[in-house]
């Protein structure tokens, strides 16, 4: 019973300081890249579509994953991830970006098979997308010493061959303009942090896989793919 009431709360290294950042909820944004769409053979929306991750899929740092059960086509997604040191319900744009405490880089892992089955039965994401540790964040790097980057290459290579490659400044929606979208639907808070979408090159990983991905002035993260259950 003692179990149960020791309470866990995800969390993420910060850069030059020894307290870690809380995290408290991960929102995800799809189709922010247009060679994504178009890889995808999706067409664009004028809003991206936003799901959910729990606070404890996050692989904080980096590490190894085991390979998730029910799927035969594990896919990586490098994103740049924003942490919310504020909040709000409809926040303005123009006002959106007082509320970042800093940034970080994400992979979000997604076993496409059970996605593309979701989206053929007109079904919820959660099994393809909320998996345990399908959220690798690297250490955040604070908005108070490296600005708000609005441009920078962000990659991501599996056993050090290139596999998606784009600048930020490609994004369809900025962050700001993300925050201002999500908080028309969620009260947004500190502790939130958002997945601002992927490029193209998304792609499968297997048991053995190295995954390194990062983003210019914000960091980057190593994963590796492990057995089934490892």
């Amino acid at each position: 019973m003692a179990e149960l009431f020791d309470y866990y709360r995800p969390s993420l290294a910060v850069k030059g300081i020894e307290r870690r950042f809380p995290v408290r909820r991960i929102f995800c944004v799809g189709w922010n890249y247009l060679d994504h769409i178009q890889e995808m053979d999706r067409k664009l929306v004028p809003q991206p579509p936003v799901f959910m991750k729990p606070g404890d899929a996050l692989l904080p740092n980096g590490g190894e994953i085991p390979f998730p059960s029910q799927t035969k086509n594990l896919h990586h997604e490098v994103e740049l991830v924003v942490a919310l040191q504020g909040g709000g319900l409809n926040i303005p744009v123009e006002e959106a970006l007082d509320h970042v405490y800093g940034y970080g880089v994400g992979i979000d892992l997604t076993r496409r098979d059970l996605q593309e089955n979701a989206r053929q039965q007109g079904e919820p994401w959660e099994t393809s997308k909320s998996f345990d540790y399908s959220a690798p964040v690297s250490m955040l790097r604070r908005a108070s010493s490296i600005g708000h980057p609005a441009k920078g290459r962000i990659w991501l290579a599996v056993n050090g061959k290139l596999r998606q490659e784009a600048d930020l400044k490609s994004m369809i929606r900025k962050p700001e303009e993300l925050i201002a979208q999500i908080s028309m639907y969620f009260e947004l808070k500190p502790g939130d942090v958002i997945f601002t979408g992927t490029p193209a090159g998304v792609g499968p990983v297997k048991p053995g896989d190295h995954v390194t991905a990062g983003a210019e002035r914000v960091g980057d993260i190593h994963i590796k793919v492990g057995g089934p259950g490892s």
